[in-house]
């Protein structure tokens, strides 16, 4: 039996009851991005031609565009990021594997120049 705060802890922000905004990745930073440029672009329109409607959908085209935007430029860098941990994980592991023995390319003899000495 948990207590009600810790059913509310795990369960998270709901956004319209639908996405959880703390488990999906970058949403909660696309959503206050996508409020800024409501906001932005909604007041802009507004000061330059003082029309209150069409003030409020350019405001929410910009709250759909820059969200979006932010939230597919966040998920792409993490992407690219969790490639990068992937590389980094096998080059370790393969230097795990390959320490001391006849494969490490760190203890790989030297050529020798047939020539002789230089």
């Amino acid at each position: 039996s948990r207590s009600k705060e810790e059913s509310e802890k795990e369960e998270g922000f709901k956004l319209l009851g639908i996405l959880d905004v703390q488990r999906i990745p970058c949403a909660r930073n696309a959503i206050l991005h996508g409020a800024g440029g409501s906001l932005t672009t909604g007041m802009l329109y507004f000061l330059a031609t003082s029309r209150v409607r069409r003030s409020f959908d350019v405001g929410f085209a910009g709250f759909m565009l820059t969200t979006l935007g932010s939230w597919f430029y966040c998920r792409i860098n993490n992407a690219k990021l969790r490639v990068q941990q992937r590389f980094i994980q096998e080059g370790i592991k393969n230097k795990i594997v390959y320490e001391g023995s006849v494969l490490d390319p760190i203890n790989k003899p030297k050529a020798e120049n047939p020539s002789g000495p230089s």
